[in-house]
């Protein structure tokens, strides 16, 4: 049966509106996309022709330590900054959630982070995290402990860019707050005349409500993290003795200090893969832990 006049006007209006995100999409998404897999078979200076050479980028990278440092620092600040984002974010929404005056106030102060700019939080970090007049080593001088070098130690560079992401999730905050507000009061009135305490509540009723929310911010977090390399580069530059080298880095490194665009290329699809892996790994172990209501 032909479609009525209205339904083909609007589909017409549907495709005239979708058609400027269509077009920056092939030019600046996807056009660039296929660009770089073919790049990634090619050895391109970008100053001389691309010059094809198959699957060498790829045998060199399997043989390059580098990458090999770049893929475990990737996926040990993707591991540790999602799962601090995901648990901060998380009991600040609980606490968020309280009602109390200035709640609104307070909600803006902890969301505020996630507005700064990136250069503005990396200068800003650099200093909190200073070894001798930071003041995290100064928090933790009061305690009678020394304070590490966060920025300067290889052992501790890492858990300090974890702790300046954590200080920015408050998009996640956002949804869980949101999620939050949709779990029935019923449920915790129910476990309450049951004698549940807090904590038995919190476990056995806010985290299973709230699985499917957990798991969002937990997947889109640790996506986020193994693209990192924006604060890293201006923060570490991915020292000290590449201990916070990551693929992202390691990436901006060739395109855009050694000017080799076909290996670039080939560290960006191998970063792209790793990325596609352990998404499907979340999404296999979700299947354990992960709870959807059914109406």
């Amino acid at each position: 049966m032909a479609a009525s006049p209205l339904v083909r006007r609007e589909a017409r209006r549907f495709h005239l509106f979708a058609l400027p995100w269509t077009i920056g999409f092939v030019f600046f998404t996807g056009g660039p996309i296929i660009v770089s897999l073919v790049l990634s078979f090619t050895r391109y200076e970008l100053l001389s022709a691309p010059e094809w050479v198959g699957l060498d980028n790829y045998v060199q990278l399997l043989r390059d330590p580098d990458f090999w440092v770049a893929t475990r620092n990737t996926i040990y600040f993707g591991a540790a900054s999602a799962t601090a984002g995901v648990v901060y974010s998380l009991a600040a929404a609980l606490l968020l959630n309280i009602k109390l005056r200035g709640q609104a106030i307070f909600r803006t102060i902890i969301y505020m982070p996630s507005v700064i700019s990136g250069i503005a939080t990396a200068l800003l970090w650099i200093h909190v995290l200073h070894p001798d007049y930071g003041l995290v080593n100064y928090l933790i001088g009061l305690l009678g402990v020394q304070g590490p070098g966060w920025l300067t130690d290889a052992s501790w560079a890492i858990p300090g860019l974890v702790i300046m992401t954590t200080w920015t999730t408050g998009n996640a905050m956002i949804i869980f707050l949101a999620g939050l507000q949709g779990v029935p009061v019923s449920l915790y009135e129910a476990a309450h005349i049951d004698g549940a305490g807090w904590w038995s509540r919190f476990r056995n009723v806010t985290v299973p409500m709230m699985s499917p929310v957990i798991f969002f911010n937990l997947v889109v977090g640790f996506i986020g993290s193994l693209q990192a390399y924006q604060l890293i580069l201006f923060m570490t530059d991915g020292g000290p003795a590449n201990s916070t080298l990551v693929l992202g880095l390691y990436v901006y490194r060739y395109a855009f200090k050694y000017f080799e665009m076909g290996y670039a290329s080939t560290i960006a699809w191998a970063l792209f893969f790793l990325v596609i892996v352990f998404t499907v790994i979340q999404f296999g172990l979700a299947r354990r832990w992960v709870h959807y209501e059914v109406k």
